[in-house]
């Protein structure tokens, strides 16, 4: 049976004026079976409290699915955990978590939230969930939405909290706010226009409509999640010259025989590549950066960037910002955004010491490139689920 990849992401926009966002979206990756489980938390009201109390139940939502318990359990013991509201009796934070495995096996539960959508290319597929009554300890009833279902590849499942399908409430093109069949039409046609969308632009397309709705200043929070099944995308970095000249040809082999998106990192590197594929290197003087070294073109690559300071600079933006490559262009961004709509990375790293860099006489763990390298890993497994595979030569 083949395993494909899950492209998971999120793009949210806080309620105006509001300090910090009351919508949560969680997800992670278990190492054991490969499952992804993502989890969006709706906390009642807006900004810090309903941010905590978010945060709470999307962490709890994680943890009890990573551990397999009953889902009516699980369930009841995020909402007898959170704070009841006083005056509508309902727990301060509704909840949608998407589990998928990559075979396709994949499970939704849903506690207030709006339904979620599976969209098998552009088209609709109806999801018939099983409703599981959950009556708390003081009587209360509530209900749980639970399917189980096969995705294909291609598919995506969109998850988003009210603030989409309220948005707009009030106005003259939308009365009663967007709704869930106007929701589904929207994403239905920006998939016919864009088929290779990845989840995370499908999921900003969604939010910055439904702020639109709202006079372009959102009067809720607003939140969309996207899970995207479907085949690998495969990005080539090439960064640092080889420990041994011999092997110089090595690596260009191994960048002319790879058929995904390539890109090169460092000055020495383009040189080597060049030299070797007898290509030329020019520089790009557009989007110029003063923090930033500028980016070069050469044919068969996506990108030809500055070594050590553009990996970087992009590290720090992986870990600081949620869209770094919606920030200015520069040489930085740009390889952020190529990494992101990436799904399986091979790095191939010369291990030549760069006494531009160090002093050949400290040990290998300090190595600056090295650590970018580490970090850079770090950051895309464990905050962006991505598959990283780094070579040395």
């Amino acid at each position: 049976m083949t395993r494909h990849f899950m492209e998971v992401d999120y793009y949210q926009e806080r309620k105006h004026s509001q300090a910090a966002c009351g919508d949560v979206f969680l997800s992670e990756k278990i190492a054991e079976d490969h499952r992804v489980i993502s989890v969006l938390a709706d906390g009642l009201g807006s900004g810090i409290k309903a941010n905590v109390l978010a945060n709470l139940t999307s962490t709890m939502a994680i943890r009890y699915m990573e551990s397999d318990m009953d889902v009516r359990k699980a369930a009841r013991t995020i909402m007898a955990t959170l704070p009841v509201c006083r005056e509508r009796q309902i727990a301060y934070s509704t909840f949608t978590i998407v589990e998928m495995d990559p075979w396709g096996a994949t499970r939704v539960l849903e506690y207030d939230n709006p339904p979620s959508l599976l969209l098998r290319g552009a088209e609709p597929v109806p999801i018939a969930p099983e409703i599981l009554p959950l009556p708390d300890t003081e009587g209360r009833e509530a209900e749980l939405r639970h399917a189980r279902f096969e995705v294909r590849p291609g598919d995506r499942i969109v998850f988003f909290s009210d603030g989409v399908t309220q948005a707009g409430v009030g106005s003259e093109g939308a009365p009663l706010g967007w709704g869930q069949a106007a929701v589904t039409a929207y994403l239905s046609k920006v998939i016919r226009e864009r088929p290779r969308i990845s989840a995370r632009q499908l999921a900003r397309t969604l939010v910055l409509r439904a702020k639109a709705l709202d006079g372009g200043s959102a009067k809720d929070d607003i939140s969309c999640a996207v899970m995207y099944y479907r085949e690998p995308r495969e990005v080539l970095v090439l960064t640092g010259a080889p420990v041994s000249r011999d092997q110089d040809p090595e690596m260009a082999e191994i960048a002319q025989s790879f058929t995904g998106r390539k890109v090169i990192c460092g000055g020495t590197t383009s040189a080597i590549l060049g030299r070797e594929l007898g290509r030329a290197l020019t520089m790009d003087l557009r989007n110029l950066d003063p923090d930033v070294p500028p980016i070069s073109r050469m044919e068969g690559f996506d990108l030809v960037t500055e070594g050590a300071i553009t990996l970087a600079r992009m590290v720090r933006l992986l870990e600081e910002e949620d869209a770094p490559d919606l920030l200015k262009p520069n040489a930085a961004t740009q390889l952020a955004g190529i990494l992101l709509d990436s799904d399986i990375i091979h790095i191939v790293a010369g291990t030549k010491i760069n006494e531009a860099l160090q002093d050949p006489s400290l040990p290998e763990d300090l190595d600056i490139r090295r650590n970018i390298l580490r970090g850079l890993k770090k950051v895309l497994t464990e905050k962006y689920l991505k598959e990283v595979r780094i070579r040395f030569i």
